[in-house]
C-alpha cells in the first residue's frame, strides 16, 4: 500500500498535485491533520476491496506550525508496512506572490498589516524541517501550465504500475436537428456529403449498413475527408495526451444522425483503434424515428 504525503509551500501547487494523483488512481484527502494519518492508514489496511491501495494526503501549514506530529505519523505508517513517500512542493517567492495575486486569496500565515512576501518568507523558514525530511522535492516555479505539474508528478511516480491515467476517447454520431452534444470537444459537420436519406432503398437503413457505407464511399469527397481526418487525428491526439487531457469526445454530425454521421463516426473509431488508443463508439440518434 502506497501513501504519498504532499506538503510544502502555500501556493506551490499541493492541492493541484493531489487532484492529479487522484486522476491517476489515488484516493486523495486534502488538509488531513497529521494525527489522523496513522488511523487512516489502519482503516486503509483493513479494507479488503483495494479502495485505498494508493492514497495521497495533503498536509501543510494549515494543520499547524509544529511538525513533530507529522514526522511521528510518517514513522508509524512505515512501521505498519506502508510505502510512505513525502513529497515537498516549493516555488520562488515572486512566483507564489503572482499566484496569490491571481487568485486573490489570503496567505494562511498573513497577519494584519504584513506583506505577502513577508508571510511567504516566514513559511519557508517554518517548513525547512519538512523539506529536509522529504523524499521528493518539486519546484513548480517554471510550471506556467498545470499540465507541466501533472507531467512532472507522473514521471516522479512512474515506478508505480498504471500511474498514468488512460487517455479515453469517445466518438459519437448525432443529428443537428436533435440538438448539439453538450460534452463535445471536437465537432465535425459531415452534411456536405450526399444524404442517403433521399435514396429510397437506403432511407430505413443506417450508417452501419454496408449499402449506406458503399453509397457514401463512392464519392471522392468522402474518401478525401477520411484521409484528412486521419491526418488530423495523428497530429492532435498525441498533443492532447501530452497536455494532460484524459478524456476526449469527438462528435460527427449530420442532419438526422442516422446515416452520414454514423458511417463516418464508425470510420473514425477504427482509425483511432489502429493508432492504439482506447476508444468508445456511440450513436446518439441512430434509433430515432425517421420522418
Amino acid at each position: 500500500m502506497t501513501f504519498v504525503v504532499i506538503s510544502g509551500l502555500s501556493g506551490a501547487g499541493k492541492s493541484k498535485a493531489g487532484e492529479f494523483l487522484e486522476d491517476a488512481g489515488f484516493y486523495t484527502v486534502d488538509n488531513m491533520p497529521a494525527a489522523l494519518m496513522p488511523r487512516f492508514a489502519e482503516l486503509a489496511l483493513s479494507n479488503k476491496h483495494g479502495t485505498y491501495e494508493r492514497v495521497a494526503l495533503v498536509s501543510d501549514i494549515r494543520g499547524g506550525h509544529h511538525f513533530e506530529a507529522l514526522f511521528q505519523a510518517l514513522d508509524e505508517m512505515r512501521d505498519m508496512g506502508c510505502d510512505v513517500r513525502l513529497l515537498f512542493l516549493e516555488a520562488s517567492v515572486p512566483a507564489v506572490i503572482a499566484r496569490y495575486k491571481e487568485t486573490r486569496r489570503s496567505h494562511p500565515l498573513a497577519e494584519p498589516g504584513e506583506t505577502l512576501a513577508s508571510a511567504i518568507s516566514r513559511e519557508i523558514e517554518l517548513l525547512k524541517p519538512v523539506r529536509e525530511r522529504a523524499d521528493y522535492i518539486l519546484n513548480s516555479t517554471e510550471f506556467n501550465t498545470t499540465a507541466k505539474l501533472r507531467a512532472a508528478l507522473l514521471d516522479m511516480f512512474s515506478d508505480l504500475e498504471d500511474v498514468r491515467p488512460a487517455f479515453s476517447i469517445t466518438v459519437q454520431s448525432f443529428g443537428f436537428k436533435h440538438g448539439m452534444p453538450l460534452d463535445a470537444d471536437i465537432i465535425m459537420d459531415v452534411r456536405f456529403l450526399p444524404n442517403p436519406f433521399y435514396v429510397q432503398e437506403l432511407r430505413l437503413k443506417t450508417g452501419l449498413d454496408e449499402a449506406v457505407v458503399n453509397y457514401l464511399n463512392q464519392f471522392p469527397a468522402t474518401v478525401e475527408f477520411q484521409k484528412k481526418m486521419e491526418d488530423m487525428l495523428r497530429f492532435l491526439l498525441p498533443l492532447y495526451e501530452e497536455e494532460g487531457k484524459t478524456t476526449l469526445v469527438i462528435c460527427m454530425g449530420c442532419t438526422g444522425g442516422q446515416h452520414r454521421s454514423v458511417a463516418l463516426a464508425h470510420d473514425v473509431t477504427k482509425m483511432i483503434e489502429s493508432m492504439g488508443y482506447p476508444v468508445t463508439e456511440q450513436h446518439r440518434d441512430i434509433n430515432r424515428e425517421r420522418k
